[in-house]
């Protein structure tokens, strides 16, 4: 692959722009980690699917094989407790809430992974993995539980940037008597009859959080992967944990590239169950499309963090109504198959993926459709317009499908062809005042035109008439 048309993405572990490395040449592995599924998810849980699509729909464009794998844990405290609390299996609740993910991703046009393993299914490549461990002296048995040794491996902290001196300096926490130092984390843990468990060297136990994505990504995509993502929360303690053991299990490279996308906040706050302010996207999605959605969450860069407002997803609802009515009207022109993407479009998505100057470039591309002069550019330049929107996951619904739902007031999008003279004549003094800028009488010829069942929508290219929907009698 040549400089000008390679990945370059932000590595965590370097802290620097990097090209992307890939231990085969025309393949590419990437492992993200996923939901814990013990409720709904939430945008925050959104971002990194949405980004991580972006990302994958990048990499199948530019190489020949990808395997992308994304997890479910299936098996920790707080799914414990909401089993506990409802008297059922915790594969009761996994189930529930992993189908209900699935069902909130394919609502944001988020494609599903080459593999989605879920922990409990990996309970003998855990073992495996621990055994290794302790056979390398990197991990020791204590009181029922078996702990990695973070003093056995020098390099702890780097990805986070973190020295042990200055955590523990800053640890409150009381530290387990059975560790040997208090960063030690443990690998294995006893699981008492209540609780869900299974036999290993060490007893009846479950595994810790940070042993579990190790031995999903061993299993299937190798020892050493090319992409590791994530919300940026899972830093420090997960991934720094997982770059201990992969390493010291194997005794190489555990990840060539980390990649973590910021936080969301809600109208400038944090999101807590304290302030009441956790917006899930099932309820979003009764509010909005999910394509609505979708795009809202790519209005910002992945590396920085996203507010979350009522006035982002209007904005973009806007947007996409502004690109379905252009599509709308050039719905008869030919779409060209196997069209490729445009090529500026692409280099700035290769250049650390960078989605809102992207967004950009696709306007631009709607402009050229708009402009087009001949058939035959019309035809090329839809044909790039839509190639290009589908590296996003945009754009790719039938246009009068999309318009009824962005615009759920209107229920006929086919433009008004055949005006008659009286309609003709509002719709041509309204116009008349906007460019004398007579906004209040503008606005009251708008509301005239409505009542008489026709809404006007003010474009770049001039108004369009949409016939309003009648109450059935």
């Amino acid at each position: 692959m040549s400089d000008d048309t390679a990945i370059y993405l932000h590595n965590t572990l370097t802290r620097k722009k990097e090209r992307l490395r890939t231990s085969q040449p025309d393949r590419v592995t990437m492992y993200v980690c996923g939901p814990t599924v013990y409720n709904y998810a939430h945008i925050g849980n959104a971002r990194p699917a949405v980004v991580f699509d972006v990302l994958s729909r990048l990499l199948h464009h530019d190489y020949r094989e990808v395997i992308y794998a994304r997890n479910f844990t299936d098996v920790d405290d707080k799914i414990n407790a909401a089993a506990a609390t409802t008297g059922l299996p915790i594969s009761h609740i996994t189930d529930r809430y992993i189908g209900a993910y699935q069902q909130d991703m394919q609502s944001l046009s988020v494609s599903p992974p080459d593999i989605e393993p879920r922990v409990t299914e990996h309970i003998p490549d855990i073992v495996e993995l621990i055994e290794t461990l302790i056979a390398r002296k990197h991990a020791y048995f204590a009181e029922g539980h078996v702990l990695f040794d973070v003093k056995s491996y020098p390099e702890y902290g780097h990805l986070s940037g973190r020295r042990t001196e200055d955590m523990l300096a800053g640890a409150r926490v009381e530290v387990a008597p059975y560790k040997r130092d208090p960063m030690d984390f443990v690998l294995w843990k006893p699981s008492t009859e209540d609780l869900p468990g299974w036999e290993s060297p060490w007893g009846r136990g479950r595994p810790g959080w940070h042993v579990e994505c190790m031995a999903m990504i061993g299993r299937h995509l190798g020892t050493t992967i090319d992409i590791h993502g994530g919300g940026q929360d899972l830093i420090f303690p997960h991934h720094e944990n997982e770059i201990a053991q992969g390493t010291c299990a194997h005794g190489e490279l555990y990840c060539h590239t980390w990649v973590h996308n910021s936080f969301v906040t809600v109208n400038g706050q944090k999101m807590s169950k304290s302030l009441g302010n956790v917006l899930l996207v099932r309820d979003l999605l009764a509010q909005a499309p999910g394509e609505s959605i979708r795009l809202a969450l790519l209005s910002t860069h992945y590396r920085k963090p996203l507010d979350w407002t009522v006035q982002r997803l209007q904005q973009a609802r806007d947007t996409l109504t502004l690109y379905y009515d252009t599509l709308l009207k050039f719905d008869e022109v030919e779409v060209l198959p196997q069209a490729d993407a445009d090529s500026e479009l692409v280099a700035i998505l290769r250049n650390d993926l960078n989605i809102p100057s992207a967004l950009v470039r696709l306007r631009a591309l709607l402009n050229q459709l708009n402009n087009a002069s001949t058939e035959l550019q019309r035809v090329h330049a839809k044909s790039t317009l839509l190639a290009s929107a589908n590296l996003m996951g945009i754009l790719q619904q039938a246009p009068e499908q999309a318009l009824v739902a962005l615009c759920p007031e209107v229920t006929s999008f086919l433009e008004v062809a055949d005006l008659d003279d009286h309609i003709e004549r509002l719709v041509k003094r309204r116009e008349q005042a906007r460019r004398e800028r007579n906004f209040t009488e503008a606005d009251a010829l708008r509301d005239q035109l409505e009542a008489e069942g026709v809404l006007i929508e003010d474009s770049p290219n001039g108004p369009v008439l949409r016939a309003i929907a009648t109450e059935p009698k």
